[in-house]
């Protein structure tokens, strides 16, 4: 178990955890050099000297365009993606006190998914509308959702899962009904939304996902206390002061948004928010909530499992969402034999 050690910057005292600080450190090495392999990998294959010339600035014309117009988003959207997809998880995982405590698993990432559908189907809006219907949608799931569980601890607990699995369930069966009755063309385009890939991504829909990190997570980070606390239970909490209420929804609100700005950028891509704390809390090895380690591993699982996807045998390609999904599904087994009590 890793032992907190308070460290004092002027009046500010910070817990800090020495293992969990070695695999944050850890994680951003492992990210910074899938980010190379993911740079040199693609139909126009690059080498070191390649990157290093971008770098400098001595890069022929094309190979430039070819990382910073295409392979650069591409990575930098699956840096932040992975990363807010893992702490939105930490956090739900933290609240509902359930291991299958995941915005995909409750259903929000389908909600999100939703949105976006109702808005290439319906409306036939452009990409900037359709990325803002995912994250509205999102937050009103979670908002239905949530009063629907109410009652159960406050919102957390298996009623939590129960009722999120089943809005999901009925988000999904809505998706299919509108890909079903719209005309075929604008339907594909839906369908291709709702693979969730990184293939295309274009700086605009990097800077999404990088700003809702950079917003929201630091506010997550300031609570980890607050959700370790609680995660002993709500009467603990409040006797040592914690506001558990105010805690948990701003909380909540926080991960909600950062799935949901993670949906509208890449489409639906599961398993990411569900396995990355685990691994996180196996590797930090301490009962805290791992935020920050979450949010490198979530980084470094969805940039692996994109090389993984461009680089399957006979040349065959696939979105991300699909090898993410054959990954999880096999580690949902997994977790679900390993533990009786989910």
């Amino acid at each position: 178990m890793s032992v907190a050690r308070a460290v004092r910057v002027g009046d500010l005292s910070v817990r800090l955890h020495p293992r969990a600080a070695t695999v944050v450190v850890g994680g951003l090495v492992v990210c910074l050099a899938l980010g190379a392999v993911s740079l040199m990998t693609g139909s126009t294959p690059l080498g070191i000297g390649d990157l290093l010339d971008v770098v400098t600035g001595d890069a022929e014309p094309r190979v430039a365009s070819i990382v910073g117009r295409i392979r650069m988003p591409r990575y930098v959207a699956g840096v932040f993606v992975g990363a807010a997809l893992a702490v939105s998880g930490a956090v739900f995982q933290s609240i509902s006190r359930n291991a299958l405590g995941s915005p995909d698993i409750i259903g929000f990432v389908t909600g999100s998914a939703t949105g976006a559908v109702v808005a290439i189907t319906v409306f036939e809006a452009p990409p900037p509308l359709v990325a803002l219907a995912a994250v509205v949608a999102g937050l009103l799931t979670a908002i239905v959702v949530l009063v629907l569980a109410r009652g159960a601890r406050g919102s957390a607990g298996y009623r939590l899962i129960l009722v999120g699995v089943g809005v999901g369930a009925f988000l999904a069966a809505v998706n299919t009904t509108l890909l079903t009755r719209t005309e075929a063309s604008v339907a594909m385009g839906a369908q291709v939304w709702l693979t969730g890939t990184l293939n295309a991504r274009s700086w605009d829909q990097a800077l999404w996902a990088v700003g809702a990190v950079v917003v929201f997570v630091p506010v997550i980070v300031g609570l980890s206390r607050a959700l370790e606390v609680t995660e002993s239970g709500d009467e603990l909490a409040i006797g040592v002061g914690v506001r558990v209420q105010a805690a948990r929804r701003v909380a909540l609100v926080c991960a909600v948004v950062l799935a949901a700005v993670a949906t509208a950028v890449c489409g639906p891509i599961g398993f990411v928010a569900l396995a990355a704390p685990h691994l996180a809390r196996a590797l930090a090895g301490g009962a805290a909530v791992p935020i920050l380690t979450s949010a490198v591993t979530g980084s470094a699982l969805l940039v692996g499992a994109d090389i993984a996807a461009q680089n399957l045998p006979l040349g065959l390609r696939v979105p991300v969402a699909l090898m993410t999904g054959v990954l999880g599904g096999f580690y949902l087994i997994w977790l679900l034999s390993r533990n009786r009590r989910l």
